[in-house]
């Protein structure tokens, strides 16, 4: 038995992942995605993280997982914040196979009392957005950065600058020139960083 999904933020990137998921590049059709979830603890402050909302006409890529029923517990654990939508295969087309994902495959959304943009007390990790756009670069290079940033709303949230010293649990390192990549398309939506809470 086997559970899919569909990724569009940190589980686009496999280094995230159990050893035994699988992954195919796609794009899920009727979402979009958004810096709309507001959450953490004390040990690393409040935070604010990626969720989706449908909207008609829009669309993004991301990935179909496919792994062991048995992880499922480890998943929903670690998407706490999220309620899971089923049913959204029928949206999902594979890169390859132009193909539909299995009738079972469900994407992660905020709950609603996690829902709400991010601000200077909820910040974006600058670590938590680098393990995403390394997982989209690796996928589909900076043509996978560029829509990444063009399709996801709420660039107005502030990023809390903690790349050298990591708060993001699954925090990845990543080469020079992909850092300067990053950094450059995040430039064109005019971010705010802070250096500190």
């Amino acid at each position: 038995m086997t559970i899919s999904y569909f990724g569009y933020g940190s589980l686009v990137n496999v280094e995230t992942l159990s050893e035994h998921t699988s992954v195919k590049p796609g794009r899920l059709d009727g979402w979009v995605r958004e810096w709309r979830i507001r959450g953490g603890n004390a040990q690393i402050g409040g935070v604010c993280s990626l969720s989706v909302a449908p909207e008609q006409g829009a669309a993004i890529r991301g990935v179909g997982a496919q792994e062991p029923k048995a992880g499922l517990d480890a998943l929903n654990q670690r998407e706490w914040k999220y309620d899971r939508i089923d049913g959204v295969g029928r949206d999902f087309r594979c890169e390859e196979q132009q193909k539909p994902g299995p009738d079972e495959m469900f994407l992660y959304r905020s709950k609603a009392e996690y829902t709400g943009w991010g601000d200077e007390d909820h910040p974006i990790l600058q670590s938590y957005l680098d393990c995403v756009l390394a997982g989209f670069h690796a996928f589909w290079g900076e043509e996978g950065i560029s829509h990444f940033v063009e399709t996801t709303r709420g660039w107005h949230v502030p990023i809390l600058q903690d790349r050298e010293t990591p708060v993001y649990p699954r925090a990845v390192a990543l080469a020079p020139e992909l850092r300067e990549a990053i950094d450059d398309h995040l430039s064109s939506q005019k971010v705010t960083y802070l250096s500190k809470r």
